[in-house]
This record gives structure tokens, sequence and C-alpha cells, in this order.
């Protein structure tokens, strides 16, 4: 009898133990995930061959859900330090916003940004606020605005500020930029999370020769399937898109478990390539800079910014 007693203590204090170490461990992860990682921001770096042969070089930074709101200091002044890489060109694939208040932070994280030429595409913050959601529903599919009305965000005073800044906006719209002898064809549609989406084609005039001095460079907040489909079939050279947040939360080692939308988790963060009716495509998809306010962690999966470098089809 006291054998056995003996035993059964000896189980109970072992489990005791291991249920509070496994606490212990998840506090420390939500911890690392929701206070060090989700602003440890970083600058990932590609380079993409689309140029025409001869072209000289041409550096393209990528924002992506910078999901602002007041009081972000790090951010704000992590963003503002990206001026010191003299970008060519600035492409904002949307969700700037998390919060009625955070234009005027945005605008000023954005200051030194705003100097350089740049297109824009509006992601579903831009439009609503976030509200809070059970994480879990992102395991059966995309995101619902659910049965609450949202709240209007002031994005047409972030379009306004946009546009004085000379970005171009790109909400389901063609135009063309001059650049160091090249014209830069966009085409963009508006959240393809809102059913917003309207494919405009390329400005009159584009070509897809390989001798003529265009480059088809298509942008999208949301990565849906049948955007990057028409896309590409549209002869876009470049795609361009953000929010999945690269998965967010993601497994060490393996990567993200989902992606807001129809595109397979695989191709949640990084530059890969897309393929429809034999044609490819590259295609990058931003992991982010923020996170909705109701869910700020982020775990294996750093926000960030991307630096293309397009460089010439002939180059070494």
């Amino acid at each position: 009898m006291n054998v056995e007693s003996s035993r059964t203590n000896g189980v109970g204090t072992a489990l005791a133990w291991s249920t509070g170490l496994t606490a212990l461990a998840g506090a420390a992860t939500l911890g690392y995930a929701s206070v060090i990682e989700r602003t440890l921001f970083s600058l990932r770096e590609e380079t993409v061959r689309i140029l025409p042969p001869g072209a000289r070089p041409l550096r393209v930074l990528q924002l992506s859900d910078i999901h602002m709101a007041p009081h972000q200091k790090s951010k704000r002044d992590w963003l503002q330090g990206l001026a010191r890489l003299e970008p060519d060109l600035v492409v904002n694939t949307g969700d700037n916003l998390s919060h009625r208040k955070a234009v005027g932070p945005l605008l000023e994280a954005l200051g030194p940004l705003l100097r350089f030429p740049g297109v824009f595409v509006p992601g579903s913050n831009d439009y609503y606020e976030p509200v809070m959601k059970n994480p879990l529903r992102y395991f059966s599919g995309p995101s619902s605005a659910g049965t609450r009305e949202p709240r209007e965000l002031p994005w047409a005073r972030m379009f306004s500020a946009f546009g004085t800044a000379g970005w171009i906006d790109l909400t389901n719209r063609s135009q063309s930029i001059g650049m160091r002898g090249l014209r830069l064809d966009f085409t963009g549609v508006d959240d393809p999370h809102l059913d917003r989406d309207r494919y405009a084609g390329y400005p009159a005039g584009s070509s897809t020769s390989a001798e003529a001095p265009h480059v088809r460079i298509a942008v999208t907040h949301a990565p849906y399937q049948r955007v990057l489909d028409y896309f590409t079939d549209g002869g876009a050279e470049l795609i361009l898109a953000g929010h999945t947040h690269g998965g967010q939360v993601c497994v060490p080692g393996y990567g993200a478990l989902v992606t807001n939308c129809d595109l397979p988790t695989w191709r949640a963060r990084g530059l890969t390539e897309w393929e429809h009716r034999g044609h490819r495509v590259p295609l990058n998809v931003s992991a982010g800079i923020g996170t909705s306010r109701f869910a700020p962690v982020r775990l294996a999966c750093r926000p960030e910014a991307v630096l293309l470098t397009l460089t010439a089809r002939d180059a070494a």
C-alpha cells in the first residue's frame, strides 16, 4: 500500500512538473512572439532579371502590411531609416492602417520615402478598422468581416497624401512611369480580399517585345490565385503582393500554416514563380511589416520590407 502510494505520488509530481514546464514554455514563446520578434524589423533583398538587355539596374522597395497604430515609435523610426536605401521606386501593397488615428503617424513614418517615386494599392485595413477574431477561424479559410458593420478608416486622407507626394494610385488602374530610359507599365487592383478587384490591363502602347524598353509590373494586396492568373495571362513580368503576413505565426523548420487567401502556404513569403497556361512570372509576396493590433504576435516570421534589384535579362 505504501509502495503504490509512493508511486502514485511520483507520477503525479512528474505530471505536475511536465504541465508546469509546458505552460512556462508556452508563456515564454508567447512573450517572445508578442514583445520581441514582432519588432525585429528586417530587410529581405532579392534580384529579379526582367529588364531589357543592356538596361541599368533598378532598385524597388516594397512595403506591405504596415498596420500602423499610434505610438509605434520603433516601427516609425525603422520605416524612416529605409530612406537611406535610396530606392528608385517604392511599391506599397496595402494594409497601411490599424487605427483611426494612425494616418498622421503613418505619414510621419513614410515621410522620407515619399520623396521617391512610388505606386500603391489598398488593402482591407486601409478601408476598415480591424476587428477581434478567433485566430482558429483562419484554418477554415480566408477571414471575413463577420456580422458587425466595419468602421471605416480615413483612407481618403491617406490616398490624398500619397497622391500629393506623387505616388500613383493603381486601384483598378494602369499607368506608366518613365525611368532611366525604360517605360515601367503598371497595372493594379483594389483589394481582392474584399472582391473589389477589376483588372484594367496595361496602358496603351505597352509591349512585351524582347526589344522594347518596357517592363510590365502588376500590383495587388492579396495574392488570390484568380488575380495571379489574369496578371500572368496579361503579360506581367513581375507580380508584387502582400496580405499573408508570411503566415505570421509559423512552425520553425516548416513555415506558414495559413495565408488568409487561397495561395498555397509554401508561397506565403518570398520570391517564387507563378505559372499559368504555360507562362511563368516572378511573384514576390512580402511577409509585411506589422500585424493587426488585435493579434500583435509574430513567430518564426520576422516583419520585413523587401528590396528588389531589377537587372537586365542578359546580366551574368
